[in-house]
């Protein structure tokens, strides 16, 4: 058969909160152990938990490539010009003052070539009508005429020389 069974009912009594506030232990990051660490639950609590480390990204590793013969030569190269640059300063520096008493000697040549091409037919000129053969009226003079025709750009040439 069936009995009725008695409860109790009571009411709720309100919360009311401890008298000493619960203590949270303090945890400094040197004391929290390797593994573990802070994280945050997607209801927004932050706790401490085991974590896994993911591991480092694998570098692949490829074989060694030889190196190019024109990068071994231009390597061999770079230090031989260098040197050899620096070695024409060295020089140029040492040979300057020569260089300077070289170019002198050059316009003094220059000089005296051009002081012989003016002087010259000068002097030439001058002997001559000292000796008397500096034409005068007992000596004729000799023309001569060259006429040259040509037909076009690469035609030939002829001429005629008249002496009169």
């Amino acid at each position: 058969m069936y009995e009725p069974t008695a409860y109790e009912i009571t009411t709720p009594h309100p919360y009311t909160p401890p008298q000493t506030p619960a203590v949270r232990p303090v945890i400094l990051p040197a004391d929290i152990p390797p593994g573990v660490d802070w994280v945050t639950l997607p209801n927004g609590v932050r706790t401490l938990a085991y974590t896994h480390a993911t591991p480092a990204p694998q570098i692949p590793v490829t074989a060694p490539q030889p190196i190019p013969a024109w990068a071994k030569t231009t390597a061999l190269l770079a230090p031989t010009i260098g040197g050899g640059i620096g070695a024409a300063g060295i020089g140029l520096s040492y040979a300057a003052p020569g260089l300077i008493a070289m170019t002198h000697a050059l316009w003094s040549a220059a000089a005296l070539l051009v002081a012989a091409v003016i002087a010259v037919p000068v002097l030439v000129r001058g002997a001559r009508r000292a000796t008397g053969s500096g034409g005068g009226a007992a000596r004729s003079t000799t023309h001569i005429t060259q006429n040259i025709t040509a037909t076009g750009i690469f035609g030939r040439a002829n001429g005629t020389i008249n002496h009169s």
